[in-house]
C-alpha cells in the first residue's frame, strides 16, 4: 500500500544521535497531537537531495513553523551518522530540520515509497515526498513524479499549501 491522503501515518523506529550518542525514536511520539511536516529522500548528500530538495526546507522552516508547524523533520534510508554528518554539513538542526534516519527502511517499506537501483548502491531508499500530517493523518501529500527532480516535493511548496488550508 502507498502512503495516501487521509491515511494514518505507519509507525516506525528511526534514530538520530543524541547528547550521548545514537538514540530510537518512534514517529508515532513525534506525530501525535503535533502538525508535523516530514519530507523523505533517496539519500543524503547525493545531488538532488543536497543542492534542491533539503535546501528549500532549511529556507522554509521558520515559516512553516510559523504557520503551526511542530517539526520539520527530513526522513532517509541512510544510517544515523551520515544523517548527522548531512546535518553538520548544512546547518538542519540549526535551521529547524530534524534530520532522522530510516536506516532498515522501516517506515519506507511500511509506506510503500522503497524503490531499489541498484546500479548507483540504491536499495529500499525512499522516493522524493513531502506530507503535512496533523495528528499522525496525511493531510497533504507530494510525491515527485520524475527523478532527479524537486518541484512537487519542495519547502515552498508545502508551505503553500498549508497556508491555503
Amino acid at each position: 500500500m502507498t502512503l495516501s491522503l487521509g491515511d494514518k501515518l505507519p509507525d516506525a523506529t528511526l534514530s538520530r544521535i543524541g547528547e550521548k550518542g545514537p538514540e530510537f525514536v518512534t514517529l508515532a511520539s513525534l506525530t501525535e497531537g503535533q502538525n508535523v511536516v516530514i519530507f523523505g529522500l533517496p539519500g543524503a548528500f547525493t545531488r538532488t537531495c543536497s543542492a534542491a530538495h533539503l535546501p528549500s526546507f532549511l529556507r522554509t522552516a521558520a515559516a512553516l513553523k510559523a504557520e503551526g508547524v511542530d517539526h520539520v523533520i527530513c526522513l532517509s534510508v541512510n544510517d544515523t551518522f551520515v544523517m548527522q554528518a548531512w546535518d553538520d554539513a548544512h546547518g538542519a538542526a540549526a535551521a529547524g530540520v530534524m534530520m532522522l534516519a530510516d536506516g532498515a527502511s522501516e517506515f519506507t517499506k511500511a509506506a510503500g515509497l522503497a524503490f531499489s537501483a541498484p546500479a548507483v548502491g540504491f536499495i529500499d531508499r525512499c522516493q522524493r515526498f513531502s506530507a503535512y500530517v496533523v495528528d499522525g493523518e496525511v493531510k497533504v501529500l507530494n510525491m515527485e513524479t520524475k527523478a532527479g527532480t524537486c518541484d512537487l516535493t519542495a519547502g515552498e511548496t508545502m508551505l503553500a499549501q498549508i497556508e491555503t488550508l
